[in-house]
């Protein structure tokens, strides 16, 4: 079996080389190798961003067909869902006679909001359209 022996105990330290001036390399020391000369810091430019125009036109022939979805293609999902949304709850609501009202407002509120996001986006990024 072995048996445990504990780690002796440091000694303190002694011999220590001598402490050299601050800047002043010690023995051994050796000149680093030179790779030419040294490149000044140079920043990349920054690339313009390049965006895509949306269609204003675009917007109002898909909402024709799907309102909402012209509004989720200008960039503004939550309110192109909550169009879409209220679109199908109002064509459930058709049996019961109210979604006949309730659905063409949405159809309509569809298409308006499809060409003005459109419109809104083009303007917010410099684009006249």
């Amino acid at each position: 079996m072995n048996e445990y022996t504990p780690p002796q105990q440091q000694q303190p330290l002694q011999n220590l080389p001598q402490v050299y001036q601050q800047g002043q390399p010690g023995p051994g020391w050796q000149q680093p190798p030179s790779y030419g000369p040294p490149q000044p810091w140079r920043q990349p430019y920054p690339q313009p961003v390049q965006v895509a125009p949306r269609s204003p036109a675009l917007g109002l022939i898909v909402s024709f067909f799907l309102p909402g979805v012209g509004s989720m293609m200008a960039g503004r999902t939550g309110k192109g869902i909550g169009i879409l949304c209220g679109y199908f709850v109002g064509w459930l609501l058709c049996f019961v006679f109210i979604g006949f009202i309730v659905m063409p407002a949405f159809w309509i509120w569809g298409l308006i909001a499809g060409y003005a996001d459109a419109v809104d986006w083009n303007r917010a990024h410099g684009i006249v359209s």
